[in-house]
């Protein structure tokens, strides 16, 4: 038996199929065939509903500087364009590029959340340059790390 699986069908959804069950009883019309569909989990994106989630790492200096990256979607690769001063997990919606709704009241979003990846190898000159760079930055470049120690002393009495 060959099937059509409808775009947008989940986990738990039953296609009916009329006249492919057991025969009936006493020479009757054979029963209905119910096949349970079981989605495996995409390597890349997550589904919630006809959403999808991904995390897409970036470079510090993107995430600094603003840029553009490409983001994969169900239809292909399109360009990201993220902000300066971007955050680690900051999450990005794209528009009706998520799974199209299995009846066909449009289709979900993606929602992007970006990652910001920190280098594992630094060589002698890019150690000194971060370091120059933290130094003159101060406490003013720094307004998550400032707020979470200000919390700390007011939980801890400090």
């Amino acid at each position: 038996i060959s099937l059509t699986i409808p775009a947008g069908v989940e986990s738990g959804s039953q296609l009916k199929i009329s006249g492919e069950g057991e025969a009936g009883l006493r020479g009757g019309p054979p029963g209905s065939l119910y096949v349970v569909i079981d989605v495996e989990q995409h390597p890349v994106f997550d589904r919630h509903g006809d959403d999808l989630l991904c995390e897409l790492p970036i470079t510090f200096t993107t995430a600094a500087l603003g840029g553009s990256v490409e983001v994969p979607t169900l239809d292909g690769r399109i360009n990201l364009k993220i902000p300066a001063v971007t955050q680690s997990g900051k999450i990005f919606r794209l528009r009706g590029k998520g799974v199209p709704n299995l009846h066909g009241y449009g289709t979900g979003d993606l929602h992007v959340r970006v990652i910001i990846e920190t280098p594992q190898k630094l060589t002698r000159e890019q150690k000194e340059l971060l370091k120059r760079f933290e130094d003159i930055s101060g406490a003013r470049e720094h307004p998550i790390r400032e707020s979470f120690f200000s919390r700390v002393k007011k939980a801890f009495g400090g």
